[in-house]
């Protein structure tokens, strides 16, 4: 790996202010705009099945449940495959990861291109769909990336971009669809415009991308992580918000089809805007984390999805599609939101844990930095569940009921367990003068951490 030297940097301190000025803004810049590409790519590439469901009319044999439990399958697998994705950039360099990574999501195009046809298994459908999962990896290892190349000051907005630009794959999948099925074009027609869009992101990673070579892995980091209950709670946080987002991104669609019995196309017509809006939005929730807090912007957050949900499950009672609609929209809008101020809490909250401790400076940033990137991964992998138990719900809701309303009522209580955890955890009390002795072991779960 170390024959193209170029690729690969010796010294990176993003929090020595000359050296950002001089060199650190320009090279971190130029990761970032290709690690979205590659992220955009994948999270495109993730969700590829919740449009692939639309084009599978009956001639496929295929049921709403069954359908559902696809996109099921292809959630799964995205979060359980972030955990090694994250360990796998200091293992072999962002760069280098983010072109395998990147190379990896023809695995799941090019065999969806040759099956995607009637009379095909559910079986074969459903190793494609777990095939995808790949895709939902890169995102972990695209953040733990970026996560090295930017100072804290910084990282809301960087990491709210990186993830806003991945997210907003899924969206423009959901709008390259709707032109497709709207020019009467089959599903091979969409893998054929994707396919060659992977190669591209791979060699742009190959030729614009770079290693920071001070970046290793470190099991004790990790153990630690695992052992913090922060790492745990701020999962639970993640999965209200980025298990929603990826959840009803993947089953939006299905519900209008199965719901209110909307065509593909008039499903496709609608289905884009909310993870449009809530991709775009999530680089606002990391700037106004960084401004007043990830735990104010939070759990102020999560007190709009509880409302923006209670509007859904009255108009899936009343059965009204256009206040359904509406207030499924602004939910994507909370949940996009919500992503950019969790995720921008995780390193506020371990860089708060080692000044409280004691360290200052390059010390605190450096701990910072070592547990926040430990910690992203297992706590994206566990955000990500959150969508597969939201499509397993709607899966068992329309099963039992013939309506996602009792779904619906679930998320609810999981959006009110969030805020409480917020409160109680990062607000409850007013932060802790700096100059405060270092916490004992037994009491950090206590501290509150308002301003990160």
């Amino acid at each position: 790996m170390k024959g193209r030297r170029s690729s690969w940097i010796a010294r990176w301190d993003p929090e020595d202010g000359e050296f950002w000025e001089r060199e650190g803004a320009r090279v971190a810049r130029r990761n970032l705009v290709f690690s979205i590409l590659s992220e955009h790519i994948g999270f495109s590439v993730w969700t590829l099945w919740s449009v692939m469901v639309l084009f599978m009319g009956p001639e496929y044999g295929i049921d709403p449940a069954g359908k559902f439990f696809l996109v099921s399958m292809a959630t799964l697998v995205g979060a359980v495959v972030r955990v090694p994705y994250t360990f796998a950039v200091a293992r072999f360099g962002g760069r280098n990861w983010t072109i395998v990574a990147a190379s990896m999501l023809l695995l799941p195009t090019v065999a969806a291109f040759v099956v995607m046809e009637p009379g095909t298994s559910y079986a074969t459908f459903m190793v494609c769909a777990l095939l995808t999962g790949v895709g939902g990896g890169n995102f972990a290892s695209s953040m733990t990336n970026i996560n090295s190349f930017f100072p804290l000051r910084k990282k809301g907005w960087a990491l709210g971009l990186n993830a806003g630009g991945g997210n907003i794959g899924v969206p423009v999948m959901q709008l390259v669809a709707l032109a497709v099925i709207g020019a009467s074009g089959g599903p091979r027609v969409l893998l054929g415009i994707y396919i060659p869009l992977v190669v591209v992101s791979a060699v742009c990673a190959a030729l614009f991308m770079d290693n920071i070579a001070a970046v290793k892995n470190d099991t004790g980091a990790a153990r630690e992580a695992l052992r913090d209950p922060h790492t745990w709670i701020m999962s639970l946080l993640y999965v209200g918000t980025f298990g929603s987002f990826i959840g009803y991104s993947f089953a939006f669609g299905l519900v209008l089809q199965t719901q209110f019995g909307r065509t593909p196309l008039e499903a496709a017509q609608i289905t884009f805007l909310g993870p449009l809006l809530g991709s775009l939005i999530r680089p606002v929730g990391g700037r106004l984390a960084d401004r007043y807090g990830g735990a104010r912007i939070t759990l102020w957050n999560f007190v709009g999805m509880a409302a923006a949900t209670g509007v859904v499950v009255l108009a899936s009672v009343r059965e009204s599609l256009a206040l359904f609609t509406g207030a499924f929209v602004v939910l994507f809008v909370l949940s996009g939101l919500g992503n950019g101020s969790t995720y921008k809490m995780i390193p506020g909250i371990f860089h708060a844990k080692a000044v409280r401790a004691g360290l200052t400076g390059e010390e605190a940033a450096r701990y910072g930095r070592r547990l926040s990137g430990a910690s992203m991964g297992l706590i994206g992998a566990v955000g990500a569940l959150g969508g597969l138990g939201i499509n397993l719900a709607f899966r068992q809701s329309f099963q039992t009921a013939g309506t996602g309303t009792g779904a619906f009522v679930a998320f609810l209580v999981c959006y009110a367990a969030c805020f409480a955890a917020t409160w109680a955890v990062y607000l409850r009390r007013p932060a802790a003068p700096a100059a405060a002795s270092a916490p004992t072991a037994g009491s950090e779960p206590q501290r509150v951490y308002a301003e990160v």
